[in-house]
């Protein structure tokens, strides 16, 4: 059975702060609190799990040496926290094309391309066109789209931290989501 604070309950401020002060048990706290939800928002980013692991490993051990930098008046700890694994996710995808890039001479030699390379590639083509096609939303949209499907927030968790009504995030993320759809195609 699962002891574990439900996600309302657990306090990851001060959690965030033990762990500045070298508390190592609180890290360990804020990793059973958010680790799987965390994988996800990387492997929703990177779209491998290999990659995906790495990265929450990375976001891990950055958080335990930045916890003196979280700054509670510039927002909150778990966003502050699924930031550092949205970034890490990120950089790893830049790392990956960066990779793919030099891979390119297997194309220019004619080469046989390895079916990796060729879903590398692909995915690398389909990540430009969706950022295009984001920057292309209204910001209240773009931000309702990202906080929901990159950080892992509710519907109501996006009301709450962009203070409009529920109906409003529903629509917002519904619509740019069909703009994005049509953007896509």
């Amino acid at each position: 059975m699962d002891h574990s604070p439900p996600p309302s309950s657990f306090d990851h401020k001060s959690a965030l702060l033990a762990c500045a002060q070298g508390d190592r048990a609180a890290l360990q706290q804020i990793y059973a609190q958010e680790a799987s939800q965390l994988l996800g928002v990387a492997l929703r980013i990177v779209r491998r799990h290999d990659l995906a692991d790495e990265v929450l490993q990375d976001a891990f051990l950055q958080i335990w040496q930045k916890a003196t930098m979280f700054d509670p008046k510039r927002g909150s700890a778990r966003g502050w926290i699924f930031s550092i694994v949205r970034y890490r996710a990120l950089d790893a995808l830049r790392k990956a094309s960066r990779e793919i890039a030099v891979d390119e001479t297997l194309i220019a030699n004619r080469s046989p391309a390895t079916p990796d390379l060729l879903d590398n590639l692909s995915r690398l083509a389909e990540t430009k066109k969706l950022q295009t096609c984001l920057e292309q939303l209204k910001q209240a949209k773009r931000q309702s789209i990202l906080l929901a499907y990159v950080d892992g927030y509710t519907h109501i968790q996006i009301a709450a931290q962009l203070e409009v009504p529920l109906g409003t995030v529903k629509s917002w993320i519904r619509r740019g989501l069909l703009t994005l759809r049509e953007c896509l195609q």
